[in-house]
């Protein structure tokens, strides 16, 4: 009896628990679509992607609509996916489309009588790549000295507008010796813009194979035109003339390059030179062998102190070509003596002061401070050997000789020498050196002297010179040795009147110590600062003949300054006081009070004195 109530419990538990996991009636969610993303866009295409949240029923087909306004239905444009149905992700390619305008896009599925959409994007397409028409061989030409020539005609037919937006930014050919040129092959450049133009090539080489396009480049990047090739004829070789390096008096080294055989065997090359700018072989020519194209040449033979013009030269069988004309001018026939004698203890060496000529005149000259009677001879190196060695003749005429016998001083003093090793002829010149002229103290009529400086070898004078007039430097009462000016601090023999323009004292000096380079200077003295009370006007000084200096009296304030000549900055002192320099820094004042400031503008020394 107890069994049979257990086996009925176990039935009606069986039964209860068969009805609670009864599986329900099935369901589907609503079907849902997505437009996820666009790629590869361009012109006039673009890949758009659909999605497929849920499907529901089942989609009979899907794509993606688009159009010109927001939320496109499959009433406007429609591209139906033809891709397996399976796969929730579809894709479809909008083809046709117009550059430069936005597109509205959306993914759409019927499912049964029923069209679901996707969300609306925009898609703007971009400008387009340039279109270019056709190009055909161009017409070569062989020429002497751009190689082979070649012109041809271009037409970019569309910018990839229609606004500024898809302009031409560059445009010409590109080319090449292997096919398929690009920009970063050899170009030309032909400006901007659309539509018909002419690009010339020129330096081709001769006897090659090239292949050309044109090309457009816009914001969206470069297009091509079709390619062409040809085949250039033979032409002239080219060459390149450079600039000839260690020229002397007689002698100078010619450099040249070849550039292109032209495409056939170079038979001669070489240099030809002449008196007259571009010489050809019918002048002085000189066959070189070239040696990895590089032509060179050492020349001699040359004149001194002439001018020559050079150009290299190339032959083939088509002709002879040439390099730019290149001139040069050989050095002048310098002659450079050291003065040796009892004033320098015989020193032939370096140390010892020399005179020197020029490329205009070959005669040496300079100055020598004879500081003892005695003699001296000349020499052209420090050997002592009788080839360098020069002197006077026996006759004390004012004739050289090789070696010769020593040249007598007559006295001490300042002596201008000269000497010709060509016309072998010497002389020497006492000079005493002042100033002279309408602006100074003595006039035109008497000179006034001015002191030497063994030390700075310099001549020095402060003077009183006068506004509206004039002076020149004078060596000898005669007037056989005298210097003017016509350019700056140069000095010139026989040169024009030195003008003055301020009345003042003048610190003047003269430097005869450097040959065939004299100079001198005539400076008027001042203060400037904001310690003199301003830094745009200087405070002049006076000459103090007693003192042999500059010298001013003035209340000075806090603050720097500096000496400053002429009322300009060209030249100015600064620094230590006891060791000026040109230049050099401010000069404190840390006391207000009234000063007595000095200058010595030779010596370089100054003195700032409270009183």
């Amino acid at each position: 009896m107890k069994t049979y109530k257990l086996l009925m419990v176990l039935v009606i538990a069986s039964v209860v628990i068969a009805a609670c996991t009864k599986e329900p009636e099935n369901t589907k969610l609503n079907p849902k679509i997505s437009t996820s993303q666009y790629k590869n866009l361009t012109s006039d295409s673009v890949i758009v992607y659909g999605f497929i949240i849920s499907s529901g029923s089942g989609f009979s087909e899907r794509g993606i609509c688009y159009g010109l306004t927001e939320d496109p239905t499959t009433a406007d444009n429609v591209v139906v996916c033809e891709e397996e149905s399976t796969k929730s992700t579809f894709s479809v390619m909008l083809s046709g489309l117009t550059r430069l305008t936005t597109y509205h896009a959306r993914a759409y599925g019927i499912n049964g009588s029923t069209t679901i959409y996707g969300e609306d994007i925009t898609i703007t397409t971009p400008a387009a790549l340039p279109v270019l028409a056709n190009i055909i061989v161009p017409t070569l030409t062989a020429t002497t000295n751009k190689g082979v020539t070649c012109s041809t005609d271009i037409d970019i037919t569309d910018d990839g507008g229609p606004d500024a937006t898809a302009d031409i930014t560059k445009r010409g050919v590109v080319y090449s010796t292997t096919a398929n040129p690009t920009i970063s092959s050899s170009k030309t450049e032909e400006g901007t813009g659309a539509g018909a133009f002419t690009s010339l090539l020129e330096n081709l080489e001769g006897n090659k194979t090239y292949y050309l396009r044109a090309y457009a480049t816009n914001t969206i990047g470069t297009s091509y035109s079709n390619q062409v090739s040809f085949t250039t004829p033979k032409t002239y070789a080219t060459c390149t003339t450079v600039a000839p390096t260690a020229i002397n008096k007689t002698t100078a080294t010619f450099h040249g390059l070849i550039n292109s055989n032209g495409g056939e065997t170079i038979s001669q090359s070489g240099f030809c030179y002449s008196l007259t700018a571009d010489p050809t072989i019918a002048d002085t020519k000189v066959v070189v062998t070239a040696v990895n194209n590089t032509l060179t040449a050492e020349i001699t033979g040359l004149t001194a102190n002439t001018t020559y013009h050079v150009r290299a030269f190339v032959t083939n069988s088509v002709g002879t070509n040439y390099g730019a004309d290149m001139s040069f001018t050989t050095l002048a026939n310098i002659t450079k003596f050291w003065v040796v004698g009892g004033y320098n203890g015989w020193d032939n060496s370096d140390a010892a002061l020399y005179i020197i000529s020029t490329a205009t005149d070959p005669e040496s000259q300079g100055y020598i401070n004879f500081t003892s009677t005695g003699a001296f001879k000349l020499t052209t190196d420090h050997s002592w050997d009788n080839a360098h060695t020069f002197g006077d003749d026996g006759t004390a005429t004012g004739k050289l000789a090789n070696p010769g016998s020593d040249i007598s001083v007559p006295a001490i003093g300042y002596y201008l020498v000269k000497a010709n090793a060509s016309a072998m002829t010497y002389s020497l010149t006492a000079t005493t050196w002042g100033i002279i002229g309408d602006a100074t103290p003595g006039g035109w009529g008497a000179q006034t002297d001015m002191a030497y400086n063994a030390t700075t070898k310099v001549f020095s004078l402060a003077a009183h010179l006068t506004s509206g007039g004039a002076f020149k430097f004078r060596g000898t009462s005669d007037w056989n040795v005298n210097y003017g000016s016509t350019n700056g601090s140069t000095l010139v023999a026989g040169g024009d009147n030195i003008a003055i323009t301020s009345t003042d004292d003048y610190a003047i000096t003269l430097d005869l110590s450097h040959p065939n380079a004299y100079t001198y200077s005539a400076n008027r003295w001042g203060l400037i600062g904001d310690a003199t009370g301003s830094w745009s006007a200087d405070q002049n000084m006076a000459w103090d003949a007693v003192n042999h200096v500059f010298t001013i009296t003035l209340d000075l304030v806090v603050g720097e300054m500096k000496f400053r000549a002429n009322d300009d900055w060209v030249v100015d002192l600064g620094g230590n006081i006891s060791a000026l320099t040109a230049g050099g820094a401010n000069i404190a004042v840390s006391t207000a009070g009234n000063y007595t400031i000095t200058l010595d503008p030779w010596g370089l020394v100054a003195t700032i004195t409270k009183n």
